[in-house]
């Protein structure tokens, strides 16, 4: 089918380019230009594994192109996706003014009968209101149906996860629309959940206020591992054997970041709210990861009394491995801490250091490597569990660094390691493991 995706941002390129492997003929539409130009030259905005590869097949094939006109992007198209940003107003409520935009935009231009698909997450209701803005200000006499089929793509491997998901929903109050994105879907050989728009509204909200449950619970359960001399992983391995629970999310750390879990939360609250409902749960949740966001930095205080003078080197950056969001990442909250305590600090991330400086600015060091970074620190910190930093040799902390003190914040080492290598060591919910003299 022809296919229109506006917004070439994370969720709009992923989407796009998937249709296209699967056989559609896609046209992103961006605003802007620039943006456009550089996708035009097969070079994607951001990192993603194994994206920019199909992007380019799926360009020389000819069933992918952008556009950075609305009109001209739609001109054929018998399906439009949208997948702009819906950020966080500062009220904790979702801005759907680029939302509101592109529906009525799109029914300024539509000629011809059409289904619209909303991809961005949005509150529940909203693609009742996008139907009504589109029906309040169309020109012709083309019918317009919505349909609603949020995305659960992790970053990092949202390439992965579009071609193995474990389920796509199809939210629509009209079975031919439907019926006709099921279709669309079907390529992807993944089991279809059809419901109704609010319903598949409130699917993606459930899942990832669930999802941030797990990881807080386990984070809480892991500072009590610590009080009462037990070990996180351990604890995590047996909860996780029983179905009921599973085994995802029971990895203890410092918190949950990125572009969803943070801003969807916070929505649900504030939805919640709206309803005259008291979210208690989810309220706690929030509050939880926000605190466990710093841990490291209580630690650290914790063991030497001042951190002030010292030279702390930062590994990782990104809220996750393998992306270069930084979006609500731990490390943001950490690095501003360690300014006001009046510390050094030296960060590395293998993808993210063009996004740290223009956040971070001129006040900390850049380093190009893992070496570089912890040459002559003092304390450690381990932010992100890139590959890269996991698999490091961990005798090189002596080797480099004044007298290893390391603060590890995603339990990247192995305990009895650590003993053998003798090096101060800090990790979340299992025991710590001092140098020996």
């Amino acid at each position: 089918m022809n296919i229109a995706v506006v917004g070439v941002g994370y969720v709009g390129l992923v989407t796009g380019v998937s249709l296209a492997e699967i056989g559609h003929h896609v046209t992103c539409i961006d605003n802007n230009k620039e943006k456009v130009h550089t996708l035009q030259s097969g070079i994607a905005p951001f990192f993603e594994p194994g994206l920019d590869e199909l992007m380019k097949k799926n360009v020389a094939n000819g069933r992918l192109a952008f556009a950075d006109d609305l009109s001209s992007g739609c001109s054929n198209a018998e399906i439009v996706y949208i997948a702009v940003g819906t950020p966080q107003k500062n009220d904790g409520t979702v801005d759907l003014t680029d939302i509101e935009k592109v529906a009525i935009d799109l029914a300024h231009i539509i000629l011809q009968d059409m289904i619209v698909v909303t991809k961005s997450t949005v509150p529940v209701g909203t693609n009742e209101y996008i139907k009504q803005l589109i029906d309040t200000n169309i020109v012709s006499s083309a019918s317009i149906e919505v349909v609603a089929n949020p995305e659960f793509l992790r970053e990092g491997s949202a390439i992965h996860d579009t071609f193995h998901g474990d389920r796509i929903v199809i939210g629509s109050n009209n079975e031919w629309a439907a019926t006709v994105i099921e279709s669309v879907n079907k390529p992807f050989d993944i089991p279809i959940v059809k419901t109704d728009l609010r319903n598949a509204e409130m699917i993606k909200y459930a899942s990832n206020a669930f999802l941030a449950t797990k990881i807080s619970f386990i984070n809480e359960i892991a500072n009590l591992c610590e009080k009462i001399g037990a070990n996180v992983d351990d604890v995590a391995y047996g909860m996780g054997l029983d179905q009921r629970i599973g085994n995802a999310f029971l990895q203890a750390g410092i918190g949950y970041g990125g572009s969803c879990f943070p801003k969807d939360t916070r929505a649900l609250v504030q939805l919640s709210g709206n309803m005259k409902h008291e979210f208690q749960l989810l309220k706690s949740v929030i509050t939880i990861n926000h605190n466990q966001q710093k841990l490291l930095i209580r630690k650290a205080i914790d063991r030497f009394q001042t951190l002030a003078d010292k030279r702390i080197a930062l590994l990782g950056l990104a809220f996750k491995p393998n992306t270069d969001d930084m979006r609500e990442a731990a490390s943001i909250p950490i690095v501003n801490e360690l300014l006001k305590e009046g510390v050094d600090v030296v960060v590395y991330d293998p993808a993210t250091m063009e996004t740290a400086k223009k956040i971070f600015l001129n006040n900390v060091q850049y380093a190009d490597s893992i070496e570089t970074a912890i040459t002559g620190a003092d304390i450690v910190f381990i932010l992100t569990e890139w590959d890269e930093f996991k698999r490091l040799d961990i005798h090189i902390f002596n080797q480099l660094m004044k007298d290893p003190v390391v603060f590890d914040g995603r339990n990247c080492f192995d305990l009895d390691q650590i003993k053998k290598a003798h090096i101060e060591y800090h990790s979340i919910g299992r025991p710590t493991v001092y140098r020996k003299t």
